[in-house]
């Protein structure tokens, strides 16, 4: 079965065919970073109409890449939510037009599943039951994964998900947008020793976890060091951002460690933008030799919002696919919802 999986939910137009005897056969992808980088965020209306212009020529493309046709498609998977309302409804509109015109079903899938699922296009792939670290711009949370939409939500961010205090305390650095990705580099340079930032909710003796009181502590660090020195130099920038990276790796480790023993589990799975930071993926390496459990993540490519993790979640679901035409979009959209397959 070949399926077209559309993702626009929020600043990336992905576009991938999967087939569900020789996996994934191509994905394209557009970022709309550089476009709303003049405005230090995602505008939405801007988002939605980049969506417009993309969604097109990136099918065609995926297609030539497989060489493939649309008449070769036996089904259409779109996120259906969560996100951007406008954005959304550009992939569920095209999805179901061209589901339509085929006389072919639509799939909507849930984003955070396509997130959750997206290591099982990896090699090697894990196998259920496993932990996941779903860890991202708007989402981190930790779960129980004991098959297609069998999720149990163990632990989350009660305020600002991982990558949001990422690229916020990005900003407060004076970094260009999107200044997550560059706030690591930067860190990479920078001296584990000079600073200590607080690990919040380390030991709350629960999973839940709270990254908005770092911009705080961040903020005041730069403050002191902007009174001791005036204008921070560049080795005290990526000095900070080294202690508020090791900062937030460490709680998303030690969580993911405590949520492992919790549930009785010996697979650990990274999904989401963040689980492509570098730091991140070698504590965790470390710490899975250290206390012998296994940890997936899925390929770099794979670790933003992409076509490929709809493509696949779509397939997965086939059972629950819809006949094209009464399409709605859910821009809040709970998991526990999803019945398992």
């Amino acid at each position: 079965m070949l399926v077209l999986g559309i993702e626009s939910s929020c600043d990336e137009t992905g576009v991938a065919l999967y087939d569900t005897q020789q996996g994934l056969l191509a994905h394209q992808l557009h970022t709309q970073m550089a476009m709303h980088a003049e405005y230090g965020g995602v505008v939405p209306e801007l988002a939605s109409r980049d969506h417009i212009r993309r969604a097109i020529p990136l099918t065609e493309a995926c297609l030539a890449e497989a060489g493939k046709t649309l008449a070769d498609l036996d089904a259409v998977a779109y996120t259906q939510g969560p996100g951007l309302g406008g954005a959304l409804m550009v992939g569920a509109s095209m999805a179901n037009a061209l589901a339509f015109g085929l006389n072919i079903p639509v799939i909507p899938v849930h984003h955070l599943e396509g997130h959750l699922l997206s290591p099982l296009l990896a090699d090697p792939k894990p196998e259920f039951p496993f932990l996941a670290l779903l860890v991202s711009g708007g989402h981190t949370q930790l779960m129980a994964v004991r098959g297609v939409g069998d999720y149990e939500i163990l632990g989350e961010t009660v305020d600002d998900a991982a990558g949001e205090a990422f690229d916020k305390t990005a900003k407060l650095l004076g970094l260009p947008y999107p200044g997550g990705p560059l706030l690591s580099k930067l860190a990479e340079s920078g001296s584990p020793d000079r600073f200590t930032l607080p690990r919040p909710m380390l030991h709350s003796g629960n999973l839940d976890m709270s990254f908005s009181g770092l911009k705080t502590a961040v903020l005041t660090l730069v403050r002191q060091q902007e009174s001791a020195q005036g204008e921070l130099d560049e080795q005290t920038r990526m000095d900070i951002c080294r202690a508020f990276q090791e900062a937030i790796v460490e709680v998303l480790v030690r969580k993911s460690l405590a949520a492992m023993k919790q549930a009785g589990m010996k697979r650990l799975v990274v999904a989401g933008g963040v689980g492509a930071n570098k730091q991140l993926r070698a504590a965790l390496d470390e710490a899975a030799v250290r206390k012998r459990f296994e940890v997936f993540y899925p390929p770099l490519a794979l670790c933003t919002d992409n076509g490929a993790m709809i493509a696949f979640a779509g397939a997965m679901r086939v059972k629950f696919a819809e006949p094209a035409g009464g399409f709605t979009i859910k821009p809040r959209w709970d998991l526990s919802s999803l019945p398992a397959v």
